[in-house]
C-alpha cells in the first residue's frame, strides 16, 4: 500500500518535468508504542540516505497511531532508478521494520496523477482509498480520476494535494488526498464517500479499503501530473 502526500523542499528540477515517476512503498503494522521511535529513525537515519541516492525525488511517512499502520514511500525519477537503488534500500527497510515491530510489505507503483495546491504543513492528514481493477482498465480509471474526481476534491475545504498510483500488472491502485488539518479531513468525510461511490461506478473498479493518517514526514518533489 502506498500514497504520496503533499510536501516539498525546493523547486522541481527541469529534468523531471514530463517524466513518468515511480514509487516504492513499505507498509508496516507497527507496535503503536514504537511509532515515535520509528518516525525519528526514518527522519534522522533513513531519509538522508535515501535522498542521497541517484534518481530519488523524495520520501514521505504516514502513520495511524490507533492501528499502528505506517507507510513509508520513496519516489523516483524512473523505474530504472528505483530498481537500481533497491539493494541499498533493503537494509534500511529491514532496520525500520525491526524498530517499528512489524513485518514490511513492499509495493511498487507508477504515479499516474499528482496535483498539489500547496505544500503541507505540520498537522496535515491524509485520506487513502485502495482499489482493485482489471489490469486493462487502468487507463480508464486514471481518466475518471483526473477528469471527474480530482476537480471535485480540489473544492474540499483544507485541500492540499491529491495523487493516484497504479500497479498495472496487479490491477491495483490507491488514491490519496492530503488536508491541512485533521478537522478539515473529518469535515470532508460525507462528500468524499459520495464522490468515491460515483468514481467507483464510472471507473468500474472495486473498493478494497480506506484509511486516514497523520502525515508524519513529507519531503517530496514529485512533478505535477494532473
Amino acid at each position: 500500500m502506498v500514497l504520496l502526500a503533499g510536501g516539498a523542499a525546493g523547486a522541481l528540477p527541469r529534468s523531471l518535468r514530463g517524466w513518468v515517476v515511480y514509487a516504492r512503498s513499505t507498509t508496516i503494522r507497527a507496535n503503536p508504542e514504537s511509532i515515535e521511535t520509528g518516525i525519528a529513525h526514518v527522519r534522522d537515519e533513513v531519509m538522508p540516505m535515501v535522498l542521497g541516492m541517484e534518481g530519488c525525488t523524495g520520501i514521505s511517512m504516514l502513520v495511524d497511531r490507533m492501528s499502528g499502520q505506517c507507510i513509508v514511500t520513496t519516489a523516483w525519477q524512473s523505474k530504472e532508478a528505483m530498481e537500481a537503488g533497491a539493494d541499498r534500500v533493503r537494509p534500511l527497510r529491514e532496520r525500520a521494520a525491526e524498530m517499528l515491530g512489524g513485518r514490511p510489505q513492499v509495493d511498487q507503483w507508477e504515479i499516474a496523477v499528482m496535483h498539489r495546491d500547496h505544500t503541507s504543513a505540520p498537522g496535515a492528514c491524509v485520506r487513502a482509498t485502495w482499489l482493485r481493477m482489471q489490469p486493462d482498465q487502468a487507463d480508464r480509471a486514471i481518466d475518471v480520476y483526473r477528469m471527474g474526481i480530482l476537480p471535485a476534491v480540489q473544492e474540499f475545504e483544507g485541500f492540499c494535494s491529491a495523487s493516484l498510483m497504479v500497479d498495472r500488472t496487479e490491477g491495483y491502485a490507491v488514491s490519496s488526498v492530503t488536508f491541512d488539518s485533521r478537522e478539515a479531513m473529518e469535515r470532508s468525510r460525507e462528500p468524499a464517500e459520495e464522490l468515491r461511490a460515483r468514481g467507483i461506478r464510472e471507473a468500474g473498479v472495486e473498493f478494497v479499503e480506506g484509511g486516514e493518517f497523520e502525515l508524519a514526514l513529507a519531503h517530496l518533489r514529485v512533478p505535477e501530473m494532473a
